[in-house]
């Protein structure tokens, strides 16, 4: 089965809890982990590394907290999972460098289309900004792409 981790979907859940407040606007993660139901053993590694991906700003202190880097429209879905998860491969086989790598790639009918769930799949997560999943979870009507 193909699925993120925990740490990846309470990332997600960092992310979306500041995008949801709008931009410049700090959070304390204790307030994150609350909202967004996340458990505080995982909370300061997330944070950490959010920050040290570039996708969040920490400030220490009394007004400390956590805010985006960036707009929220110009973070992706897929920027978060592959800050957590590493590179996406569907197949072990799309990693494969040289012909010597696999016995089969010169003739493998599979290989290529492989590449095309994947370049569709990282397409679609590039495409879903966390500005517009923010207007989803405060009930803002989105126009839903056709899925055929």
């Amino acid at each position: 089965m193909l699925k993120i981790n925990r740490q990846t979907d309470y990332a997600v859940r960092v992310v979306l809890a500041l995008a949801k407040r709008g931009e410049g606007t700090r959070l304390s993660s204790s307030d994150i982990q609350q909202e967004m139901l996340i458990p505080k053993s995982f909370t300061s590694r997330i944070v950490a590394q959010l920050s040290r991906g570039g996708l969040i700003t920490t400030f220490a202190g009394r007004d400390g907290g956590i805010t985006l880097s960036r707009p929220a429209a110009q973070i992706t879905l897929k920027d978060v999972v592959e800050l957590f998860e590493g590179p996406i491969l569907l197949s072990q086989c799309m990693q494969v460098k040289g012909e010597d790598d696999c016995p089969f790639q010169a003739d493998c009918p599979v290989r290529p289309r492989w590449g095309r769930v994947q370049v569709a799949m990282m397409r679609e997560m590039a495409s879903i900004s966390f500005e517009e999943l923010a207007k989803e979870a405060l009930g803002v009507p989105m126009k839903m792409p056709s899925l055929v």
